[in-house]
């Protein structure tokens, strides 16, 4: 894989997120050069690409701006082999708050990285999707011939943009991927997710308060997202293909949540928070996936457990916790 990536040109979108910034980290690992999209700020925030290593930030191009400003998209993508697009407003419960300004960001914002693929030619674009597409599951394991469903105007608003990426490819043959990860998690998510809520909780304080304990998730650890992706970038078999990166093994929220407390070695009390708790039909109560399809065009299976993944993202908190609201619902 390294091979096939160094000296490659790659753009990552979202470079400052969760799965972006491990991306965009082991993009640089493996010889490519790198330009790193970052939402612009005041501040001069690069987000989570700070935990980045040193050397690693100095081999950056990082590029500030908005993905609804075409001419700022076109130029950070001129230039480049790879198109790696994850920039988009990801939280379920913003998206029920600002449902305009998460479905321009992630339709209009994969419309201009659509458009400028198309008019600067590139070799392939890789489409960050979500398991949050399907909704609860209909079937078990869920592939990607589930129906897609929008629980909520976060879901729906993937939905569209997926559906454009599809189109692009059926109108004017680019050279596109969609990948659909299932619950990513690892070091540097924040407590937006589930599991680095319970943890922060289960570190400092003898209460988890959380939301729905009986729903299920298909947790996938963040090394193996990463590494679908870059298979995706590869194989010539992925292109204008949709493919599911999840474990296959679901487990509730609830029984998560008794692992995670037993890892931390700790008893803690787990309390029901309704403010936590989604409207009844958005609620997606069941996710696992069948990923086939990427073990066949890709190459790819997952290679971290749920347990070990757990441990290191632990370890990781524990090294951090001063970058969390502790109990604070983040939305």
């Amino acid at each position: 894989m390294d091979d096939q990536l160094a000296g490659r040109r790659a753009i990552v979108t979202g470079a400052g997120g969760f799965i972006g910034s491990h991306l965009t980290e082991a993009l640089v690992a493996s010889g490519a050069h790198v330009r790193a999209f970052v939402r612009y700020n005041s501040r001069g925030d690069i987000g989570l690409l700070r935990f980045l290593p040193e050397g690693t930030l100095r081999e950056l191009d990082i590029v500030p701006g908005d993905l609804l400003d075409h001419q700022a998209v076109r130029e950070a993508v001129s230039g480049m082999d790879l198109v790696f697009h994850l920039g988009a407003l990801i939280s379920i419960p913003y998206s029920y708050l600002h449902p305009v300004e998460v479905v321009k960001s992630n339709l209009l914002g994969t419309l201009n990285i659509l458009a400028a693929c198309r008019q600067v030619g590139i070799d392939r674009l890789i489409h960050a999707s979500t398991s949050e597409v399907y909704g609860s599951a209909q079937r078990i394991p869920m592939d990607e011939s589930h129906p897609l469903q929008g629980q909520s105007p976060y879901s729906a608003s993937k939905i569209g943009a997926d559906k454009l990426v599809e189109s692009f490819t059926n109108t004017y043959e680019l050279p596109a991927v969609i990948v659909r990860p299932f619950n990513t998690f690892g070091p540097r998510q924040s407590a937006r997710a589930v599991i680095p809520t319970i943890i922060t909780q289960a570190l400092s304080q003898d209460q988890i308060y959380l939301g729905a304990l009986d729903t299920t998730r298909d947790f996938t650890f963040v090394s193996d997202t990463v590494r679908g992706f870059l298979h995706a970038s590869a194989s010539e078999s992925a292109v204008g293909q949709t493919m599911n990166l999840g474990t296959g093994r679901e487990i509730s929220i609830g029984a998560l949540a008794e692992m995670i407390a037993a890892l931390i070695d700790r008893r803690v009390e787990i309390t029901l928070d309704r403010t936590r708790i989604r409207p009844e039909k958005s609620e997606v109560n069941r996710l696992c996936s069948n990923n086939a399809s990427a073990m066949r065009l890709l190459g790819w299976q997952p290679q971290v457990s749920l347990e070990e993944g757990l441990r290191r993202t632990i370890e990781w908190i524990k090294s951090n916790i001063d970058q969390y609201q502790v109990g604070v619902y983040e939305y």
